[in-house]
């Protein structure tokens, strides 16, 4: 197969929302950017660091040095493309492949306040639950299959090394 054309991030990519980030006292600084979030569900207007097999619901643009009432304000960006490292699987992280067209969570997280390598982006992993896919004895229930369809990132290119393994670089857009 050729790998000739391929396709990258579309510029400009959607507008982020400003928001809240993190907890309050413990803002968010620029070693975040480029890193998986979700939306708290304990603080109104904030985004917090997903953990390894969270939906992605959008991965933080940019932070701001000044705080509002103790919390770090930022840019998330929940839709367009994004250059992501290739995890494997969420059942098995760092084992298994990824192919155009999986559907992907949060892969290994790198630590708050620890940047994200130059050369390697956001982890994702095959995500265990596939929307519109239902299996014989599938595990998992409805919820997991809801969540995963309502933030779905789907995998559009496996990038130059073209294989999905873990460890190279590709490309996920939201659907």
């Amino acid at each position: 197969m050729s790998r000739a054309f391929l396709r990258g991030v579309t510029l400009p990519n959607p507008t982020p929302i400003t928001t809240k980030l993190g907890a309050v006292s413990a803002p968010y600084k620029d070693t975040e950017i480029g890193k998986f979030v979700k939306q708290s569900l304990t603080v109104d207007s904030d985004y917090v660091l997903c953990a390894a097999g969270d939906p992605i619901e959008g991965h933080i643009v940019a932070v701001e040095n000044a705080t509002s009432a103790g919390f770090g304000i930022g840019s998330v960006q929940q839709s367009g493309q994004k250059y992501v490292t290739f995890d494997g699987l969420q059942a098995t992280p760092g084992t298994g492949t990824i192919a155009l067209g999986d559907y992907v969570v949060c892969g290994t997280v790198v630590a708050k306040d620890t940047a994200l390598s130059a050369n390697t982006p956001a982890k994702v992993t095959k995500a265990t639950q596939q929307p519109g896919v239902t299996e014989a004895g599938a595990v998992g229930d409805v919820n997991d299959q809801l969540k995963v369809a309502m933030f779905a990132w789907r995998v559009v290119s496996l990038g130059s090394a073209g294989t999905g393994a873990v460890g190279t670089v590709g490309l996920i857009e939201r659907v």
